[in-house]
Parts: structure tokens; C-alpha cells; sequence
């Protein structure tokens, strides 16, 4: 496995639109090794999710995973590791929340987010297999971001007020307990 590289924001990579993996593509030695080295970058620099135009490959691949251990978000609902190949996401209802986003991309800046309470996302996973998740609360959220990376939107573009972007110090100190008691009525509402 191999570290890459993640964007930053304002590389016109992560603007693209990435496309769509082949059932051979995907099966192939080489795509394969790929998302090894996505997962190995993700957990190293202890993102939530990660997709793979994130690393300069603009394919419709993304990994997610939210352990306990993760420092950057230790108030979100754990999700075991997880790859979507092509994934499609479908809001359900009409019911959004507000969450406080970060992203790999974007070092250093959190924003206010809206985002759709629920979502069924349809996906292959890294060996083919269709795959069907009933996504809520938070977790809905990281679904959606990594998702929107696909598209070659960030979650900057997403913030309707601008008064609420804050670097990790400030949010830390000044924003992350009232989110952290938000995102805990949140999880309590929709679950995981």
C-alpha cells in the first residue's frame, strides 16, 4: 500500500466530474491496489471518508469509516469500512440538519452544512456486489460529502452562511461543545 497525496482546494481536479468504473475495471489488479492505497491515506490522515478524485484519480470511488478513535470526529456514529463503487444517493423526505463539515481537502476550515436527514445510497462494493444503505443523521451527512467529491463539489460551495466557518483551533474552542450536544440530539433522532 501506498500514501498519496490528497488535493487541496482550488486543484481543478477537485472540480472534475469523476466517472464511472467498469465491473472489469473494477476487478483489475490495479483498481484493486488503488483502494488500498485510498483506505491507507484515509486512515492516516484520519478522514471520515475519502474519495478518490481526492487523490488524483477521478473515478467514482469512495471509502468511508468512523471509528471511535478517530480524533477529528469522535462524536460521529461509528461506520465499519465501507467502498462505493458508483455510488447514487436518494434523498428520503424532505427533513435536513445542520452539520458542522471539515474536509481533507480544505485543511484547517470547518463550515455550517445543510444537509438531507436520510438517504438511500446505491453502490457496488470493491468487488462488484451491489450494495443498499439506509443512511440517517450524521452518517447521511458523510455520505453526502464524500459523494459530492464525485461531483466535483466541495462542501465549502454547500455553506449558505459564511459567518459560520471557523479553523479547527477556533471551532475547538469556541463551536465543538454545543455542536457535539447538536450532534448527539441529531444521532438520538435518526440513529447511525
Amino acid at each position: 500500500m501506498t500514501l498519496r497525496k490528497i488535493a487541496q482546494i482550488g486543484h481543478p481536479i477537485l472540480r472534475e466530474r469523476a466517472r464511472e468504473v467498469s465491473r472489469e475495471e473494477l476487478a483489475s489488479e490495479p483498481t484493486q491496489r488503488f483502494i488500498d492505497d485510498l483506505v491507507e491515506t484515509m486512515r492516516d490522515a484520519n478522514g471520515a471518508g475519502l474519495a478518490a478524485i481526492q487523490i488524483y484519480e477521478p473515478i467514482r470511488i469512495v471509502a468511508i469509516e468512523v471509528s471511535g478513535e478517530n480524533p477529528r470526529y469522535p462524536y460521529k456514529p461509528k461506520i465499519p469500512l465501507t467502498i462505493l463503487v458508483n455510488p447514487v444517493l436518494e434523498p428520503i423526505g424532505d427533513e435536513t440538519f445542520d452539520n458542522y463539515e471539515g474536509c481533507l481537502s480544505v485543511p484547517n476550515l470547518r463550515g455550517m452544512v445543510r444537509r438531507h436527514a436520510r438517504v438511500k445510497v446505491r453502490a457496488w462494493d470493491r468487488h462488484g456486489a451491489e450494495v443498499e444503505i439506509d443512511a440517517r443523521g450524521i452518517s447521511a451527512g458523510t455520505y453526502q460529502h464524500e459523494v459530492d467529491h464525485l461531483d466535483g463539489k466541495i462542501f465549502v460551495d454547500r455553506v449558505t452562511d459564511p459567518s459560520t466557518f471557523s479553523t479547527w483551533d477556533n471551532f475547538d474552542r469556541h463551536h465543538r461543545d454545543r455542536f457535539v450536544v447538536y450532534a448527539k440530539e441529531i444521532v438520538a433522532k435518526y440513529g447511525g
